[in-house]
């Protein structure tokens, strides 16, 4: 049990710690935003996670083997998906930043929480670099002997803990920065520079 419950941790802090486009925009729509609005896309982005952990545990080379063909569109798939939301936010804030000098036109409202749940939770699905991660890693460590269905979720529930602690973390990140940056350029610049590496990652994911 023990070694089930410490397996997940790692499994899911090792998915969830590395900084990508998905954590970037994460920040940044809760800088954005509100941390409310932040609190329910990491649990988007968790709830990915543990699903994937599930499939994983339950499925193991099986999945990776179906997986193999459509990785290629998956990631294409992920990429663009990633790539507009860097384009929509450069063009929001700056319309924002326009809209705030020339006065004339109001600021649309944020999306809501339960949009940036299904948001997050959509974008992280798309990324095939998890379920690999976690089928591998359940493969790797799995023993001789049958894995009982209680550390079979025992795993699932400790690795979506972890992510969901990490992503929550990057929230909490994101709503002290939309604090500290209050100000309109502060916030087109912030936006801007969020979006550009989104975008660097989107690229650098087809290649």
């Amino acid at each position: 049990m023990t070694a089930a419950l410490v397996a997940g941790l790692i499994a899911g802090y090792g998915i969830a710690v590395p900084v990508g486009a998905v954590a970037t925009y994460l920040v940044s729509l809760t800088a954005r935003t509100s941390l409310r609005t932040g609190i329910c896309a990491a649990l988007g982005v968790a709830t990915a996670d543990g699903l994937y952990a599930l499939v994983a545990a339950l499925g193991g080379s099986a999945l990776a083997e179906t997986l193999r063909p459509v990785l290629t569109p998956l990631r294409w798939a992920s990429a663009l998906v990633l790539a507009f939301l860097a384009i929509r936010g450069a063009v929001t804030a700056v319309r924002h930043y326009r809209g705030h000098r020339l006065a004339t036109r109001s600021t649309p409202p944020p999306p809501s929480p339960g949009r940036a749940y299904l948001a997050l939770l959509g974008i992280t699905l798309l990324n095939p670099t998890t379920v690999i991660y976690f089928a591998a890693l359940v493969l790797g460590t799995r023993a001789t002997d049958a894995v009982s269905p209680l550390e079979q979720g025992v795993f699932v529930l400790a690795a979506f803990a972890a992510s969901a602690s990490w992503q929550l973390l990057l929230a909490g990140g994101g709503a002290l920065l939309g604090r500290v940056l209050t100000g309109y350029r502060g916030r087109l610049v912030t936006a801007l520079v969020s979006s550009a590496v989104i975008l660097a990652l989107a690229v650098h994911m087809l290649l």
